[in-house]
């Protein structure tokens, strides 16, 4: 095969532009020879063993110089399943509802959702072109390694791997990506300590309202499980995570269509789709401002679609089913989370009311808006409280899923070096599962959350960071790709062609943009409980990774790096 310098790697097939069923031409010698792959999707290529064709995931895995050291059992179905029930608009929408209620109101919630999700797309279709090329469980930061060119590969995977995983390296911070999974976790410890309360009574009632202590042991129980969960063998993750798509996707529709019927009073289309809430308590007035740092509940929700990327070297043709997992994860959430969005503002008509901290749920707005629609049509909120525990099983869900993308990053990342005790990391057990990757992860999110029992506002704006690091280590790739590699990247069978680069910076200027906006401030006079710590810690985030590459990193880490021929089992 033919050499790439630059953004190419040292093989690499060249591939026609349709998505699938099409020929692979392979260069050799200066020749052209034509392979047609079978109905599954598979390069006839022999195994080692010479008798069967391998998966063409497989094949180009072993190109990019990476031996086959997971277990590749994952169908496009299941590689879906995982981004899709990691970014679960139940978890994200529910979580944070009260953010866009508060900023914008039912506009914001409803128009700011499509403008979130037209340019997620975009960042998704980018993301899916450079996956197809590079399907290995490093994603991000492999492919910034291998699109940044020889003499910035180093960096460039440094940047992006830590950018997604670390907050400081050696020195106690801990990881960017483990934030995510820590968030995700402690909200669904937050939603229990809420279903408790209204299951004892509500506040109002003398319900039970439990400690910080409580939700912390609540927090590191459900991480327990989740370890345990993706210590099983794939095909039981597979399993997992596509009845975790189901899940979401009935549960959505239960509860768009439930909560409004079941509501006695409703909201009218004009201020479902109108209406746009200033009574902040923030002291901003600014109608583009507040629109603009509103969205911040659609761009939290619409993340996470990378673990595609991560279970790549599990996905059966991966150079295919990897980029379908993305698009599809992305293009469905918008869909059904912009319905489950309609459905429950339908329900809303007391925004103060549903903000107060007063009310039986204690602030938590959608857990009031679902317990006082059973309430006052039943005289009773357990039905309520059964909606609630439908978007509890979903955030598990997204949970489960966010450990099983964090510890493959981990294990990818690990296996080129750039962790302390790498060589422990990135072992895989007989079951092919990176057993201590999902341990590791799992005991750093609990530790997380030990800052919340200090300060929940430091602890929120720990996490709250994640979403910048996500995106900005999502569009490191794609920047590399627009700019150093925009005449060198190859793609794999699936590419946007001529669209690609337009679609790129599209992407990467949208990153910017948000970036810029979370970091402005939330709230007027600023003060220590108001400031918005978030440019602070990504800006002192990058200092540190850049300021360790300069000290020690740039003489031993030296980005991707092959393990043909060692042996990594337990």
């Amino acid at each position: 095969m033919n050499s790439n310098q630059g953004g190419g790697d040292s093989k690499r097939r060249n591939f026609p532009h349709s998505f699938s069923e099409a020929p692979v031409v392979s260069k050799k010698g200066g020749a052209r020879s034509v392979m047609k792959p079978n109905s599954q999707n598979v390069i006839p290529i022999q195994s080692q063993t010479g008798k069967h064709p391998q998966d063409s995931g497989h094949s180009r895995l072993n190109e990019l110089g990476y031996k086959q050291e997971l277990k590749r059992d994952l169908s496009v179905l299941s590689n879906f399943a995982f981004s899709f029930s990691i970014i679960s608009v139940l978890t994200g929408i529910t979580t944070l509802y009260n953010s866009g209620l508060n900023f914008g109101g039912p506009v914001v919630l409803v128009y700011g959702w499509l403008v979130a999700g037209v340019f997620t797309m975009a960042v998704g279709l980018s993301m899916a072109e450079i996956c197809s090329s590079y399907p290995t469980s490093g994603g991000l930061y492999y492919w910034s390694a291998k699109l940044a060119g020889r003499s910035w590969a180093p960096f460039a995977s440094w940047i992006t791997g830590w950018e997604i995983q670390h907050t400081k390296h050696l020195i106690n911070f801990v990881y960017l990506q483990w934030a995510v999974t820590t968030s995700i976790n402690f909200s669904l410890a937050q939603l229990i300590e809420v279903i408790i309360l209204l299951s004892t009574g509500g506040k109002n009632g003398g319900g039970y309202v439990a400690s910080k202590y409580i939700v912390l042991a609540i927090h590191g129980g459900l991480l327990f499980v989740h370890a345990i969960i993706n210590s099983l063998p794939i095909s039981w993750l597979s399993f997992f995570g596509q009845l975790a798509a189901v899940w979401n996707i009935l549960g959505v529709f239960f509860l768009m269509i439930c909560i409004p019927v079941v509501s006695k009073e409703k909201a009218s289309a004009e201020f479902v789709f109108t209406h746009f809430n200033t009574d902040n308590g923030a002291g901003i007035d600014s109608k583009p401002y507040i629109f603009l740092i509103g969205l911040l509940m659609s761009q939290y929700t619409l993340t996470g679609y990378d673990a595609s990327a991560h279970m790549s070297e599990e996905t059966k043709s991966a150079d295919i089913n990897g980029p379908k997992g993305i698009i599809s994860s992305i293009g469905i959430s918008v869909i059904v989370g912009w319905g489950y969005l309609l459905g429950i503002t339908f329900a809303v008509t007391d925004i103060p009311q549903l903000l107060n901290q007063n009310n039986d749920a204690g602030g938590y707005a959608i857990a009031e808006i679902f317990y006082q629609a059973f309430k006052s049509r039943f005289g009773s909120g357990t039905g309520g409280i059964i909606c609630l525990l439908v978007v509890a099983v979903a955030i598990f869900f997204c949970a489960m899923s966010s450990l099983t993308s964090n510890s493959r990053m981990v294990y990818a990342f690990s296996r080129d070096g750039a962790m302390p005790l790498s060589s422990l990391w990135h072992k895989v057990n007989k079951q092919e599962v990176p057993i201590y990757a999902v341990w590791l992860s799992a005991f750093i999110a609990f530790c997380m959350a030990l800052t919340s029992l200090g300060s929940i506002v430091a602890f929120q704006a720990m996490t709250s960071i994640a979403v910048i690091g996500l995106y900005i280590a999502y569009a490191l790739p794609i920047f590399f790709r627009v700019t150093l590699a925009h005449k060198t990247f190859v793609p794999g069978p699936f590419n946007l062609g001529r669209y690609g680069i337009v679609i790129g910076w599209i992407s990467v200027l949208w990153v910017v943009t948000i970036s810029v906006l979370f970091s402005l401030p939330v709230a007027y006079p600023i003060t220590d409980q108001t400031l918005n710590y978030t440019p602070v810690a990504v800006g002192g985030l990058f200092i540190i990774v850049v300021s360790y590459w300069i000290v020690s990193a740039r003489h031993w880490f030296k980005g991707p790096i092959t393990n043909v021929g060692t042996s990594s089992n337990v």
